[in-house]
Parts: structure tokens; sequence; C-alpha cells
């Protein structure tokens, strides 16, 4: 009984949101954001419709160019989402199977650990899989690609933790997803991306960065230098690890991403009950009653409507997205500076356009 009232009052409560709430927005945004500094970008989306899109700040120190809802940002992390949801992809297509041990496709990875990881464990942080920053090997000077992660782990022997037993965030293992993908689909995980979902969801400039690809209207990630106070460029040729597929080398703008979201509210690139999936606890979270990981998204099942949400850090760039599926609700924010937390400003916002909203459980506790 009273989780179905608090579910009542939730859904009442969010019936509407008012241009003077949505004002209060820009207000709290402009007073953040120095119009000659990089900042973010913001969409907001409630009832299947964009209430609010908006930049704030500018692309680069250089040119100085606006930031606009349409300006493309490494999307770090978010990723794993588009990640996730491909594997389940050419899943329904019955190309792979989640729950096949990982030596079905890396049949030269050492057997100790490929014949205990699951692909399944793998999008779940449940894997035990090692990291590999510390194995890699790159030429000074070069980008490090999902390639070069799966070289300096597949003769690793030894795992974190037995599969499936605990939660450990991973890259390592969304890139060896990735992989997975370019495997089973024949095609690079980039022309994967853009056929099987940024051209249906018509996510025109979206892209994945290598280093021939071209990025239209791209922001450039910085740092903050605390001591001069000045923006130091930090993307792509300062980090080895920028650009490997899989686990955080999606480009895209709030405007495209809108209609990621939309697309998944929809089922229009995977079935209700795939999407369903991705969307539900499938790993616990220790010590967090009611948290959970799912194929690419953190869930709280704590109150009803579920809260699904994610960030992303590469570079000097920072990432949002924050959804009440149910209650067909999005915030996300994209930002092209490292100094700002942007899960605040989130937030902040839910506490503008909801004030009785429960308080999101910040993910840096849920991945401590």
């Amino acid at each position: 009984m009273r989780l179905f009232i608090l579910t009542v009052l939730l859904s009442f409560s969010f019936n509407v949101i008012g241009q003077a709430s949505l004002k209060q927005v820009d207000y709290l945004l402009d007073s953040i954001f120095v119009k000659d500094q990089p900042g973010i970008a913001v969409a907001i989306v409630k009832d299947g419709k964009t209430i609010f899109s908006k930049g704030y700040g500018i692309t680069n120190t250089i040119t100085k160019t606006k930031l606009t809802a349409a300006t493309n940002f490494n999307i770090a992390s978010l990723t794993k989402q588009f990640t996730a949801a491909g594997i389940l992809y050419l899943q329904e297509k019955g190309m792979l199977d989640i729950n096949q041990h990982i030596s079905q496709y890396f049949p030269d990875m050492n057997k100790q650990v490929a014949e205990k990881v699951t692909l399944k464990q793998l999008l779940t942080h449940s894997s035990g899989i090692i990291n590999h920053y510390d194995f890699v090997q790159v030429e000074k000077g070069k980008h490090g690609y999902a390639k070069q992660v799966y070289d300096a782990i597949k003769d690793k022997d030894s795992l974190y933790f037995t599969p499936g037993s605990s939660l450990r965030y991973s890259n390592t293992a969304y890139c060896l997803a990735g992989l997975v993908i370019e495997k089973i689909s024949g095609k690079t995980y980039n022309t994967f991306m853009k056929q099987t979902f940024f051209s249906p969801l018509k996510m025109n400039n979206s892209t994945v960065w290598n280093e021939k690809e071209k990025i239209f209207e791209a922001a450039t990630g910085y740092d903050k230098d605390n001591a001069t106070g000045q923006f130091i460029k930090s993307q792509a040729e300062e980090h080895v690890f920028f650009s490997t597929e899989g686990d955080g080398a999606i480009y895209t703008s709030v405007d495209d991403y809108v209609k990621w979201f939309k697309g998944l509210q929809k089922a229009s690139i995977l079935n209700k009950k795939d999407i369903a999936l991705t969307r539900s606890i499938q790993n616990k979270i220790p010590r967090h009653n009611g948290m959970g990981y799912g194929y690419g998204w953190f869930v709280n099942n704590r109150q009803q409507p579920a809260y699904i949400y994610h960030s992303g850090g590469n570079g000097g760039f920072r990432t949002y997205s924050f959804s009440i599926p149910g209650l067909d609700y999005l915030v996300v924010i994209f930002a092209n500076r490292s100094d700002i937390n942007i899960e605040n400003i989130v937030i902040q916002i839910n506490q503008i356009l909801f004030p009785k909203l429960p308080a999101l459980i910040p993910i840096e506790q849920l991945t401590s």
C-alpha cells in the first residue's frame, strides 16, 4: 500500500512542469556558467516532448563558438548503454547468447578466465575481469583502441573475484563487449552503431571517435588549472585511452541523445522486454538495498517508478543522464569542462521541477 501511494503521489506531481520552473532552471544554469568559458548543454524531456534544450558557455577557448543543444560532446561512459543495447540487439537477431562464456568469442583468451566469465557478466560489472590500464602496450603518441585492451589482458589467468559474486565497475569489460559486437556483426563498432541505432533514430551527427573520423560541431574538453584559473585542453591528444570503443568513444549532442531516449521509450530500436531488462537490476550493489546495475545503467528501485541514471568522465568531458522512464522524464547534461560536478546540477534541477522527488544516490557512493 505504501509503495502504491508513493507511486500515485509521484505520478500526480509529475503531471505538469510550468514555465516558471523552467525559467528557474535557466536562471540557475546561467548563474553558474560564464558566457566566455567552457560550459554545458542541457535537455529535459517530459511526456514525449523536449521542454528544455539549451547550451551555456563556449565550445572552445580559441573560436569561442557558443555551445548549443546541437553541439557534440564525447559522452564517455554513457557509451556503455549503447554497447549493452548493441549486444542485446544481436541476441534478438539470434546471433549470440549473453549467457555464453566469452571463450565463444575470444578462443585465444586464457581459459582460466574466458571459460568462467559470461558476456552478461561483462555488461553488469560482475565479471571480475582485471583492469587493462596497468598492462596495455601503446606506442608513445598513439591512441589505445579496444584491440590493445584485449591484447593487454588476454593472457592473464586471474580475476578480482569469482564471476557473478560481486560488482566492480569495469571499463575493460565494456571494451571486450565492444569487440564482441565487431566480431559477431562483422562491422566496425562505429559502423554498427550508425547503422543499428544512429541512422534509424536520425541521430545524424552522432559518431564514434577515431583519429580519422570527422566530428561535426564538436566541443573541446578542458581541465581547469586551479592555480592559474586557466582552462587547459584535455581530450584525445592528451589521453591514450580516450578512444577505446565500447566503454567511452561516442560523440553526440543532447538533442541527439533525446532521440535515443525517445527511441527507448517507444521501443523502436529494441523490443520492450530487452529495454526493460537494461533498466532493471541485473547485479545488486553491496550495502545499498534496492540499488544495482542493469545493462549500461545504474538502477534505483528504492521508490517506484525507478530511477535510471549514469555518469561519464573522459578527458575534459563530463556527462550525466538521469531518467524516470515510468514517468517519461529525462534530464541530460553534457559538459566540456571537468571542474563542475554536474550530478549536483541534475539534483538541483530535479529539486526545482519536482520538490517532493526523493533524492538520487550519488554514483560515487555506488562505485566506492
